[in-house]
């Protein structure tokens, strides 16, 4: 967009007060279960290169920490579910097979004046782009911070002040969609007894550096006598449209103060050229905490996912998203769980809050369903994973439990947060976070390959581990995955640990669930610098693993025949093209 349109907008949308274009935005009447509510909302188009300074929020923060919780109206609800009893479905394991081979590492955002962060991330072509609470930044990918801002409107300006955000926005959470190379980011907001709102911006391009088109929505929904405010949200895509979730708590009236699931979805054209937003709202009185599918390939409909019960996972989609929306569920019976019930240990005595069973994240990818979540399992946290087959539900048939297995390591430690996601090649790739009463909290990766078995993963790798205990508060509500679209193969995770005196900070990695062949550095390349680390693992392989601790001996064995000797010679000289 060049700098005229920039200005004309702009002053056209002066002549507009946000307050009365927000008024003009009625709550949807969700009383009834199946009902459709229906709105619409202007934009406001920005160019972040006019941002000065471009580099806003300091991280870390050195003021004081405000728990987000305080913030919120009450948003508690009873976790209850089916109690079913005990089944004998397999659950995997890990094994001591190495799946996660990590490149690139660099921290992301670290302390705000918020805890806990809630880290997301997204990466595109050359960028990468990551929201905590309050705040977010933008990367190249060798980790130099290009653009940082706060979300609210403690920012000069604040990322979504410009469309009327307040002072208080929460549970930011941004993806990459691969297929309009746009970036999309999400932030909620709530005030008193009036005000409830979900904001969304889509950059003009795969550059995050630029143009985008904001949106506020009014989230204000009607129940009977009583409406409604949004939390906790789910926020996914497909070709089609982009998807919010969110748990409903009551703002004001004298109904129940729950009011299930809201589901929102944006027809994403208008979004991609800066027109005004539509959108469409269903609701789900019985399910909680769902969240919603990032897609890869033609998916038979959006895809959302709570757990349902001890044995049950359930999965929801919308028939005729665009048009006609109607949501459907199926129930997947998976091996038996209960919710992690207590904190995980740190060291130095803390204990951290590890959340509960909710789910963390879903991808799709050409009828391959992965999820993941916390359960309690051998006395402790644990996460969980399964890989759910769609087939062509809910057109016909029913999705089928594949396989699904825990991630858990040595005796006395504890896992949670299991972030999931699947690559062109069937590789599965996994960020997790691990303590225990010996060690600090880390950020752990983990993966397996398609000709595993059935529910295992590799042995956990660890990324980036803290450097304190931590302050008590709760660890936070997720940790992030995705795939590079470059190549479609190379995963990119972002999880939270412990630095300095008990602050919150975040870390970035991209990691291969396979090696490069030939890549004896693990640089990422097959080249000349290869050479002397190929001949330094011949030599004397206990140097040449501590000399690239992103390696190990097995990856100079560059002829898989399970040793590192003179056979490898021959393959690496063809590797490098001699």
């Amino acid at each position: 967009m060049n700098a005229v349109r920039l200005s004309c907008c702009a002053l056209l949308l002066a002549a507009v007060p946000w307050a009365l274009a927000q008024e003009s935005q009625p709550a949807s009447d969700l009383t009834e279960i199946g009902a459709v509510g229906h709105g619409t909302t202007p934009v406001e188009i920005i160019d972040t290169r006019l941002v000065e300074p471009q580099i806003q929020a300091e991280f870390p923060w050195d003021g004081p920490v405000q728990l987000v919780k305080n913030q919120l109206p009450p948003h508690k609800r009873a976790k209850v579910r089916w109690q079913q009893e005990a089944n004998d479905l397999p659950v995997g394991e890990l094994t001591s097979a190495r799946r996660g081979y990590a490149g690139m590492l660099f921290p992301g955002i670290q302390q705000t004046a918020w805890s806990p962060p809630d880290p997301t991330l997204a990466v595109g072509v050359d960028h990468v782009v990551s929201t905590v609470n309050m705040a977010l930044a933008f990367y190249t990918k060798d980790g130099t911070l290009t653009f940082s801002q706060n979300l609210d409107s403690t920012g000069n300006p604040g990322f979504f002040e410009t469309v009327g955000g307040g002072d208080f926005t929460f549970d930011p959470k941004c993806f990459y969609d691969h297929y309009e190379d746009r970036f999309v980011i999400l932030a909620l907001e709530t005030y008193g007894t009036t005000e409830s709102w979900i904001s969304i911006a889509v950059s003009d391009d795969g550059d995050p550096n630029g143009v985008w088109y904001k949106y506020r929505t009014n989230s204000v929904i009607q129940i009977g006598s009583s409406t409604y405010w949004v939390d906790y949200p789910g926020l996914g895509f497909d070709h089609r449209g982009y998807y919010v979730t969110g748990n409903l708590f009551k703002l004001s009236g004298g109904g129940s103060g729950w009011g299930g699931v809201l589901f929102r979805i944006f027809d994403k054209t208008p979004l991609l050229g800066g027109n005004p937003a539509a959108w469409s709202d269903l609701r789900d009185g019985y399910a909680g905490s769902v969240q919603a599918a990032q897609c890869h390939g033609t998916a038979q409909a959006p895809f959302f996912v709570d757990d349902a019960g001890n044995t049950s996972i359930r999965i929801h989609a919308i028939q005729n998203p665009l048009t006609n929306p109607v949501k459907v569920t199926a129930t997947v019976t998976v091996p038996y769980f209960d919710y992690p019930w207590d904190s995980a240990p740190n060291l130095g005595g803390d204990e951290i809050d590890v959340l509960d069973g909710r789910i963390i994240n879903v991808h799709w990818r050409d009828g391959n369903l992965y999820t993941g979540h916390g359960v309690f399992a051998g006395g402790r946290a644990v996460s969980r994973w399964y890989h759910i087959d769609t087939g062509n539900w809910p057109t016909s048939g029913s999705p089928t439990l594949v396989q699904s297995g825990d991630v858990a390591g040595g005796t006395g430690v504890y896992t949670w947060f299991p972030a999931i996601f699947q690559n062109a090649a069937g590789e599965v790739g996994l960020v997790t976070a691990m303590s225990s009463a010996t060690t600090y909290a880390s950020v752990q990766i983990t993966g397996r390959q398609p000709g595993d078995p059935l529910g295992t993963m590799g042995a956990l790798t660890e990324v980036a581990i803290g450097s304190s205990g931590y302050n008590g508060y709760r660890w936070g509500d997720y940790f992030d995955i995705c795939v590079d679209p470059t190549n479609d193969s190379t995963f990119w995770a972002i999880g939270e640990y412990a630095n300095g005196s008990g602050n919150w900070g975040t870390w970035i990695t991209s990691f291969l669930v396979s090696p490069i062949k030939g890549d004896v550095n693990c640089d990422g390349a097959v080249n000349g610098f290869d050479i002397d680390a190929f001949v330094l693992a011949l030599d004397d392989p206990t140097t040449y693993e501590a000399s690239f601790p992103l390696c190990d001996i097995r990856t100079a064995d560059v002829n898989d025949d399970g040793s590192v000797n003179g056979f490898d010679i021959d393959a690496f000289v063809a590797l490098l093209g001699g």
